[in-house]
């Protein structure tokens, strides 16, 4: 499975996969955002995918794939929404699923990950210490390893959003999404840039989690901290095979302070009325931030994910921009 092709045509097929299960998300255009911006903004509302993220385009693509050599069950590690994604896309193809997730984690994504029937493991302080102890689970169990980002069919189908997206804005110019294992990264690298090599893919990640960011700069992988709140972003190393895809391929790069993330969150509910995690609502801090760039343009905003946890939709609910927005400048 890890050697299969990742590319624009291997996306279009995923695409046939993954409409039996998923509707198309919608790309809405919100006038208040391009009045911010000062831009045509649109956002991709993969919050609202079942699982509440866009990485179950990836899952049901893969256990497509999975099923059909007749793999009986799957194990991995995640901070969440990928996990959740693997558990139900299982359930829905009757595959068994582990989830290990680090100690502390979310406990709203921990509560979806039980409801599919998948098996939970909270172990180590982090995704990387997690991701220890499904290799030592590996030795005991005969399950498929799925890597969250080293994994073909997980970024052909997160393509599909990207497929999505480019029918029904033909002429957009740019992109921002979050990254943390960088499997959406690459998938927005092997279709847009296929489609229009011209078209800007800008990243956003957490100064508290910048190891993409780090080895984005540096050319090449680089493993740093990892202490964000924000589990979207919360990796401390950049993975190879969606790295060799996007590096060369992002126009610039936003790095947020966990202030800022914060928030992102507010504005999203007060522009948007979209609850959102943090990774979630970045996009919205890191066109603030890239304002100047994005000036007369087509700009698409990834919402890419909504499973924050009630103390977090609290704390950034409470900020004065989720009453007031952003100042116009």
């Amino acid at each position: 499975m890890k050697s299969h092709p990742i590319s624009y045509i291997e996306a279009l097929k995923a695409q046939s996969v993954i409409s039996q299960y998923l509707t198309p998300t919608p790309l809405t255009k919100y006038e208040n955002l391009s009045l911010l911006i000062g831009a045509e903004v649109f956002v991709k509302h993969e919050n609202h995918n079942p699982t509440g993220s866009f990485k179950i385009r990836g899952g049901i693509n893969l256990m497509h794939h999975l099923k059909q050599v007749g793999t009986k069950g799957v194990i991995t590690f995640s901070t969440g929404n990928h996990g959740l994604s693997i558990a139900q896309s299982a359930a829905w193809f009757g595959m068994d699923a582990t989830i290990v997730v680090p100690e502390n984690n979310n406990p709203v994504k921990n509560n979806s990950i039980k409801a599919t029937g998948a098996t939970l493991i909270e172990a180590g302080k982090n995704f990387e210490q997690a991701s220890q102890v499904v290799t030592e689970l590996l030795e005991k169990q005969d399950l498929y390893y799925v890597h969250p980002a080293n994994e073909p069919h997980l970024i052909n189908g997160v393509g599909t959003e990207f497929i999505e997206m480019i029918e029904a804005v033909p002429d957009l110019d740019a992109v921002i999404l979050p990254i943390g294992a960088g499997s959406e990264a690459a998938a927005a690298t092997i279709v847009l840039k296929t489609i229009n090599p011209d078209i800007q893919i800008f990243a956003v990640q957490a100064q508290a989690s910048s190891a993409v960011y780090q080895s984005w700069k540096a050319g090449q992988i680089i493993a740093s901290d990892n202490t964000t709140f924000a589990g979207g972003f919360a990796t401390g190393t950049a993975y190879e095979m969606p790295f060799e895809i996007y590096k060369n391929n992002l126009t610039d790069f936003v790095v947020l302070t966990e202030a800022e993330i914060y928030e992102g969150i507010a504005l999203a509910a007060h522009y948007t009325h979209n609850y959102l995690e943090g990774a979630g609502a970045s996009t919205i801090m890191a066109a603030i931030k890239l304002k100047d760039q994005l000036q007369g343009k087509k700009v698409a905003l990834q919402f890419s994910g909504c499973n924050a946890t009630p103390e977090e939709i609290n704390h950034a609910y409470n900020l004065p921009t989720f009453y007031r927005g952003k100042e116009i400048i």
